[in-house]
């Protein structure tokens, strides 16, 4: 179909235009869609902020609004309903935990867990992995965690260390994982290991291999990490001492797991996203409530001074774009396309509109904002964590450089 369209004296021609594909561009939710948003307005009725902050402060995860997600069906969002999930996909994720974080009770879990863990093995484990594993773990019964950083692999994968050699068809696997989130409440572990050392490949990406491990299995150690971050969920580090593995733990193929392994890190970014904006939007709407009612100076809100409004107005645009670019990365994500574009970009925009938000709610409490009754600057740590880790944001603007522009590699 060829068309000519006369816009404002300029003509654009449109060759074989797809109606289809542009009725895709809807950007209204579904109903279905529009309840998993809301979801977290509902559950904050009974689990709000205070409760999530008094499981942070004692660093107690949160097993009865965990509880209650899993018996909602959430966290086997992208399981599909033979495995005892509810069969959605990346975009009903993001939306579910944006909706959560809108109400300040982020769940760092269900990033590690059920997107990067029980999706991850729902698309790529066995028909035994998936009926072995899921249904309890969609069901809160099990808990997953997502171990891949290293103290020498941070950012830099490739120098993964953590080994699993063959012996006869089993492995050994030995090693050290660092910076796990929910290690010690999870049941297993997906561990990214080496199968071939990086020194004996002759691509850098040969030699990964993904393994799902019992963390009770005899020859693992935990180590908790303290870090000034309040949250539930803790930080550990993980050693493997010659824990012995089987060919029914392997997830994908040998020394073959590096594709997969990176596609599943882009669900981590995309919510990472999800999370910034949800807090940030948290942020902002208690500072809208307080400028509202605060009064200084002539008995008029502080709302309606332009010093206080512009900065809240600016920082609100920030944080609706981000999240606009985060669900089109989840929506690609969803098409089976390739979503690593899109994904880093998201995680960029939702880190920084997060901390933008949360330091402008603080000058709008001013030193209210800095005190645990009204605990807005206890929101600051994390947004500010989602700008380092997972991969920091120098990472992110090198992918975007070489990968997306087309610039020469950096690094």
């Amino acid at each position: 179909m060829n068309s000519t369209i006369l816009t404002g004296g300029f003509a654009f021609i449109t060759a074989g235009f797809d109606r289809q594909r542009s009725f895709d561009m809807d950007f209204d939710l579904t109903h279905e869609q529009r309840q998993i948003y809301e979801y977290g307005d509902m559950i904050a009725k009974q689990f709000d902020r205070k409760y999530w902050m008094e499981c942070a402060d004692k660093h107690v995860f949160p097993q009865a609004l965990y509880s209650k997600v899993a018996e909602d069906g959430f966290v086997g969002t992208m399981v599909p309903e033979e495995y005892g999930g509810s069969g959605q996909g990346m975009v009903e994720m993001h939306l579910f935990l944006e909706g959560l974080s809108n109400n300040g009770i982020p769940l760092l879990n269900l990033v590690v867990g059920a997107a990067m863990s029980l999706g991850f093995m729902a698309k790529y484990g066995t028909e035994a992995q998936k009926k072995r594993y899921l249904p309890e773990a969609c069901g809160g019964k099990t808990r997953f965690c997502f171990a891949i950083t290293e103290p020498d692999a941070g950012s830099n994968t490739i120098r993964t260390s953590t080994m699993a050699k063959k012996r006869g068809n089993r492995f050994a696997l030995s090693g050290q994982k660092t910076f796990i989130t929910d290690a010690d409440g999870a049941d297993y572990a997906l561990v990214v290991t080496r199968t071939t050392a990086h020194t004996e490949v002759q691509k850098k990406t040969d030699g990964f291999t993904l393994f799902v491990v019992d963390l009770k299995a005899k020859g693992v150690e935990k180590q908790y990490i303290p870090v000034s971050i309040p949250a539930p969920e803790t930080q550990w580090q993980i050693f493997f001492d010659e824990v012995d593995l089987g060919p029914d733990d392997i997830v994908g193929e040998v020394d073959k797991g590096f594709g997969i392994l990176f596609k599943s890190l882009n669900p981590e970014r995309i919510l990472v996203g999800s999370i910034s904006c949800g807090l940030g939007r948290y942020a902002l709407n208690r500072a809208v409530d307080y400028a509202k009612d605060r009064r200084v100076f002539n008995n008029v809100p502080i709302g309606s001074y332009q010093g206080l409004q512009h900065p809240l107005a600016s920082a609100r645009t920030d944080v609706e774009l981000a999240s606009l670019m985060t669900l089109k990365a989840a929506w690609i994500f969803d098409q089976g396309r390739e979503a690593g574009e899109f994904s880093n970009m998201a995680k960029l925009a939702a880190a920084d509109a997060g901390i933008k938000a949360v330091d402008t709610a603080l000058q709008c409490f001013g030193g209210n904002g800095f005190t645990k009754e009204y605990g807005i600057f206890d929101i600051y740590p994390l947004v500010r964590l989602l700008k380092t880790a997972p991969l920091n944001r120098e990472m992110i603007l090198n992918y975007i450089g070489e990968h997306v522009m087309g610039l020469p590699r950096s690094y």
